[in-house]
């Protein structure tokens, strides 16, 4: 048998349209290829978002972290110097301003902060029934926390002006205990 040949048009139109799917191909290549990239570019910024996002968080710890163990010395000491004052407040005006004091130099400052920190907070269990504040775990400093119903806490004048209510102090330190209790 013998082979039939195509005609010449024919032969023309399926390489033409071989040129033609190639030519798809090709395009649809070059489009995977961008789509790749693309892919690849946003999985690259999505890790470095995280990355960015976990150092975030750590240094809003170290911060949280680095506070509390200022605040802690500064309880712990109770002293308030000159030169600490000077470091924390630009002028004296705006130290005055931040205590709620009226003095006239930096010692007198120092001297009334540490005068009012010298005080001891008072602690109070709020009575129940005739019980009274006399109560023998009251006498003994022996606190069932779990009993009391209200915990009397007094604030320096620089801690209640930044918590003007109960429930301000309530969740600075629900949040603080949230922070501290994920680190540990």
């Amino acid at each position: 048998m013998s082979k039939k040949s195509l005609p010449t048009t024919q032969k023309q139109s399926k390489a033409r349209l071989g040129d033609q799917i190639r030519s798809i191909a090709d395009r649809l290549k070059q489009e995977t290829d961008v789509q790749i990239t693309a892919t690849s570019r946003i999985l690259g910024a999505a890790a470095q978002i995280a990355e960015n996002h976990d150092q975030l968080i750590n240094e809003v710890v170290d911060m949280v972290e680095s506070d509390i163990d200022v605040e802690k010395q500064v309880s712990q000491k109770h002293i308030y110097t000159v030169d600490l004052l000077k470091q924390q407040f630009k002028t004296l005006r705006d130290a005055k301003a931040h205590f709620n004091l009226k003095v006239t130099s930096w010692e007198s400052l120092a001297n009334k902060l540490n005068a009012a920190s010298f005080q001891t907070t008072t602690i109070q269990n709020k009575p129940q029934s005739n019980q009274g504040l006399a109560d023998t775990n009251t006498i003994k400093g022996e606190y069932n926390f779990n009993n009391l119903e209200k915990l009397t806490v007094f604030l320096e004048p620089d801690v209640a002006e930044l918590f003007p209510n109960s429930e301000a102090v309530n969740e600075a330190l629900r949040f603080l205990i949230r922070v501290t209790s994920k680190n540990y």
